[in-house]
């Protein structure tokens, strides 16, 4: 499948929409619920009627569904403040997704390591490092 292309009229809108939004959530909205949210980013539609914002939380995914609710009730509030804010003739409607990429990213990471780790374990503690190994070249 190939990948979508968005205008940069949507592009621009849709930065534009993540500074403002992320603004909002750190200053205006004061649901518990929300919690430290991080928007990774958001996309919007050629015609500029929805947008998908997609989130990340630090509670992880424990917490994921319960934020997203809380950013769903927040929305109506969130694209009022966003058209004061924005000189649009129409705010996209905003749909809330939970993006789990940088808890993947983590759990790879972690995964090398133990990978990493345990080559080592395996080789001892006489092996080589690789980098010395090579003679040193002369130039």
């Amino acid at each position: 499948m190939p990948a979508r292309r968005t205008s940069h009229r949507a592009r621009r809108v849709a930065d534009q929409i993540q500074r403002e939004l992320a603004d909002l959530l750190r200053t205006e909205v004061k649901d518990p619920r929300v919690g430290d949210v991080t928007l990774t980013s958001v996309d919007v539609t050629s015609d500029l009627a929805h947008a998908n914002v997609h989130f990340t939380t630090l509670a992880g995914k424990a917490a994921a569904k319960e934020t997203g609710a809380a950013l769903a009730r927040t929305a109506g509030f969130l694209r009022s403040a966003l058209s004061r804010r924005l000189d649009l003739y129409a705010v996209p409607q905003l749909h809330f997704l939970y993006d789990a990429s940088i808890e993947q990213g983590m759990r790879l990471s972690s995964l090398i390591d133990e990978a990493v780790a345990s080559d080592k374990a395996l080789a001892g503690d006489n092996a080589v490092p690789p980098d010395e190994a090579q003679p040193p070249r002369r130039e």
